[in-house]
């Protein structure tokens, strides 16, 4: 299986960068996973919503633009579809046996994703209704796909 992290920004946080890492390594037995961090845009001091939309849009843009043409897109979205790590498990299994075995996780940057990516995505996700800084998103993610790849091999990690 082979999984992209796309993620409008940067990663600038050393223990996040660190953490990601660490899970990256974690993985390498069970999928080609990577980070691929976009350009994020800059955001006006007092934005307006049109000026917020755009910048959703640039990001957007990118984030598409980086995308395979045979990848399974799932948008991180605080609205979408709230998983336990078992229901992700599956899901992860699911996509392999479905032949899906090439999936994209988009990330949006501090003003979140633009409609085109959401209207894209095959899956909108949600790591729960909490608020996360988009920053911390791609170590939980990954985390959580690390959790799923051993839950589903039965190994100990998910006790």
């Amino acid at each position: 299986m082979r999984i992209r992290i796309l993620i409008a920004g940067k990663v600038r946080e050393r223990y996040l960068q660190e953490g990601a890492a660490e899970y990256l390594k974690r993985l390498r037995p069970y999928a080609r996973v990577e980070m691929v961090q976009l350009q994020d845009e800059p955001v006006p001091e007092g934005a307006s919503p049109g000026e917020l939309a755009r910048v959703r849009e640039r990001e957007g843009e990118r984030l598409l633009r980086a995308l395979g043409d045979h990848e399974y897109l799932v948008a991180l979205d605080i609205r979408g579809r709230q998983l336990s790590s078992e229901e992700f498990s599956r899901w992860l299994q699911e996509r392999a046996l479905r032949g899906d075995s090439s999936l994209a996780f988009a990330i949006g940057g501090t003003t979140g994703l633009a409609p085109t990516v959401l209207e894209r995505a095959r899956l909108r996700l949600s790591l729960g209704p909490m608020t996360f800084p988009h920053q911390m998103v791609p170590l939980l993610l990954l985390e959580q796909i690390y959790r799923g790849f051993k839950i589903a091999a039965g190994e100990p990690y998910h006790r």
